[in-house]
């Protein structure tokens, strides 16, 4: 195992080659280095320790097998939040225990009490899930990241610019057209799901 010392000096490239080239102890490094982020993350969707500890051995294993696929155009991090958020969602899906809600200030998926109280409302909720992995999916990287890192993980926008390496208003202007081009593809791809949808208004959904 990688000394305290060293665990902090070592470059996340310089972990995932070692990985690559067959280093175990690499991998447990990498592992310990985001374990907790990746824990809290889970969390967040499901309350049960022992579950969000098997998703966490999902995540990992999955990172394992995908690591050579990694071509560092975006952090390490970013991608392992991908895969995350991506296991996840697939277990809210399959548990359909809870409506997820992206973009929550957009105002995308205002209703009225009778419709929050349908019969139907599980089915509504698993095919938004659905719809809302496809459709992060397929947005642009830059748009995808900071998706993930705003509406899944929370973070701060001061966090997300330092994540990244990007200015302040980056983050702002960027997550505004991130959410713009969500809600946009959420309205032309699945109508049904929003029979209730705001106005796509340029001011909506997220700072100029």
């Amino acid at each position: 195992m990688f000394a305290l010392k060293q665990h902090h000096e070592t470059s996340d490239r310089d972990l995932i080659a070692a990985v690559l080239g067959g280093s175990e102890v690499a991998f447990g490094s990498l592992v310990d280095r985001y374990k907790d982020r990746v824990f809290r993350l889970l969390s967040r969707y499901c309350r049960d320790a022992v579950e969000c500890e098997d998703l966490a051995q999902e995540v990992f294993l999955k990172v394992f097998r995908k690591l050579h696929t990694f071509k560092h155009d975006s952090q390490f991090f970013t991608w392992l939040y991908r895969i995350t958020v991506n296991a996840a969602t697939d277990h809210l899906s399959r548990a359909s225990s809870r409506r997820l809600r992206l973009v929550e200030d957009t105002g995308v998926f205002e209703r009225g009490d009778e419709d929050r109280e349908s019969p139907t409302a599980p089915l509504e909720a698993e095919e938004l899930a659905q719809a809302t992995r496809e459709i992060v999916e397929q947005l642009p990287e830059k748009f995808r990241t900071i998706l993930v890192l705003r509406e899944f993980e929370g973070m701060s926008y001061t966090d997300i610019a330092e994540l990244l390496e990007i200015q302040l208003g980056t983050v702002e202007s960027r997550l505004f057209r991130a959410r713009k081009r969500f809600k946009e593809a959420l309205v032309r791809q699945y109508p049904d799901l929003l029979p209730v949808a705001a106005p796509l208004s340029p001011s909506t959904g997220g700072p100029r």
